[in-house]
């Protein structure tokens, strides 16, 4: 079975093949949400944008972007008053970037939950 190293929390857990991250991670006791979003956000459904993790390790091991994380990440949409934080957190993380209500594993990896927003980074003003 895959093993998540979630790196902020110092905890790893093992999750069946093809297990959906969110929901795992929620099993576990990982918080994946910040501040307001732990109460307002889409519970699974790929349209807020609260839920994404930044896969430092590992990334090969997870399913292809799903068309709602495009959608949220490279277009800024969100159903839920996002305000585009998903998009300023892809910023030079477009390969590790993911939602993890759509991400499925499929091996081993590293997880950062509620990655940091890049205001200032390198590639901001892109």
């Amino acid at each position: 079975m895959p093993v998540v190293n979630f790196v902020n929390e110092k905890k790893q857990i093992e999750v069946p093949e093809g297990a959906n991250l969110r929901h795992e991670a929620k099993k576990h006791g990982i918080g994946l949400y910040p501040h307001v979003h732990k109460l307002m956000n889409c519970h699974g459904f790929g349209m807020c944008g609260t839920c994404r993790v930044l896969i430092s390790k590992g990334a090969d091991n997870a399913n292809e972007m799903t068309w709602q994380e495009r959608s949220q990440f490279r277009l800024g949409v969100c159903a839920m008053a996002n305000l585009g934080t998903a998009t300023m957190a892809f910023i030079g993380n477009e390969d590790t970037m993911r939602l993890a209500c759509r991400t499925t594993v499929h091996g081993d990896m590293d997880v950062v939950t509620k990655p940091p927003l890049n205001l200032f980074g390198d590639n901001f003003f892109s």
